[in-house]
């Protein structure tokens, strides 16, 4: 079989390069996933207890581009809400992440806005420049604070101390002096209203006929019995060169969900404040005692309308033989190895590298959307 374009990867870079391609310029494409299904990360389903959960974690959607709104508009309606958040520690709930009411709930009374500075003035470690997640934390919230929400959880989650991480990884989350509780910044956050996969499945359906989706197929497997004039590569950098600088480091994580029904929900109204659901928000921190990082309940950013829930403890690990790889570890010695991937990509003829995995890093999923539109429009220049 001949194509234009094998596209390897069916999440959301390999599937918007295809839908551009198929749709704007006519080429014929075939993407492959070694999955049984489409989407990759974002892949959302409903499980047994009827509840629709984010199979490989939560994806909280978000952006402030109108450009990426009106492409996936496309394909979804959306469902608006505002990511909430809690962090445990010593033995509470604590607002998160740091505002106002954090500084509230820390000292036992109400405050303001002036007399937090103030307080983070006096706490935080003067730092001009700094060059890793510890110093780029204490900087601005002082040790305490760090050490109560940062440290543990970042620990857990990378197996390395924070001072041994990239300043971003970290600097990332914000610190406010106001009342804005919300996990993240962004003026558009929503969730497709259908799910994650029936945004993907339109995105298919646009393609008609000049798409074919195989699943459960290897890169390997695909070369053998496909002909194609160009590749759009979205996997791992370092195995699509046979791993010549050496493995690229990763952090992966095991996912246990938990499904619960009415009688138990019941019981837990006393702890969640909510009734129909088991905690107080869609997400909850545990950065030191625990051997996971989090706990999700999804319906409360779904919104689904259901006696039943479903949590998912997610417990970091290591990248092993049935382990995906989730997370980029980003230090100076993995740039250094990414580099010279970089280098050979750059030598590759009719190749595009696209995506977290082929770019070995952290994105969030409007800016893999972004990159993929972006490579798109240079192949159409």
């Amino acid at each position: 079989m001949a194509v234009d374009y094998l596209i390897v990867g069916a999440g959301f870079s390999g599937l918007v390069m295809a839908e551009r391609l198929t749709t704007q310029l006519g080429k014929r494409c075939m993407v492959i996933d070694q999955r049984d299904h489409v989407g990759g990360n974002c892949y959302d389903e409903y499980d047994e207890a009827g509840i629709l959960v984010h199979r490989y974690g939560p994806h909280y959607f978000r952006t402030n581009s109108d450009k990426i709104i009106d492409y996936l508009s496309q394909f979804t309606e959306w469902h608006p809400v505002d990511y909430q958040i809690k962090s445990y520690s010593d033995g509470r709930l604590w607002s998160f992440p740091i505002n106002l009411n954090t500084f509230e709930e820390l000292i036992g009374r109400p405050s303001t806005s002036e007399e937090m500075q103030a307080w983070l003035d006096q706490k935080r470690v003067p730092i001009e420049n700094p060059v890793n997640s510890e110093e780029v934390i204490i900087s601005q919230v002082g040790w305490e604070l760090y050490e109560k929400f940062f440290k543990g959880y970042t620990r857990k989650h990378w197996k390395c101390d924070p001072k041994d991480l990239d300043v971003s990884v970290c600097g990332r989350i914000p610190i406010r002096t106001n009342r804005d509780d919300r996990y993240l910044k962004e003026e558009f956050q929503a969730l497709p209203k259908e799910g994650y996969t029936r945004l993907f499945e339109r995105m298919i359906e646009a393609c008609g006929d000049l798409l074919e989706i195989r699943l459960q197929t290897s890169f390997e497997e695909a070369k053998e019995s496909i002909r194609f004039k160009r590749l759009v590569y979205t996997g791992p950098i370092d195995q699509y060169f046979n791993y010549r600088h050496g493995k690229l480091p990763y952090r992966s994580v095991r996912f246990e969900p938990e499904s619960f029904g009415p009688e138990t929900l019941k019981e837990r109204e006393t702890i969640s404040g909510k009734r129909g659901f088991w905690q107080a928000e869609m997400q909850i921190n545990y950065p030191n005692d625990e051997d996971f990082t989090r706990i999700v309940e999804i319906k409360h950013a779904t919104g689904q309308s259901s006696d039943h829930t479903t949590i998912v403890r997610e417990y970091p690990e290591d990248v092993g033989p049935h382990q995906e790889p989730y997370y980029p570890i980003p230090n100076q010695q993995s740039q250094k190895i990414y580099q010279q991937y970089k280098q050979l990509a750059e030598t590759e003829e009719d190749t595009i590298f696209t995506g977290r995995l082929a770019t070995y890093r952290y994105y969030n999923m409007d800016q893999v959307v972004a990159m993929a539109l972006k490579e798109f429009e240079r192949l159409n220049s």
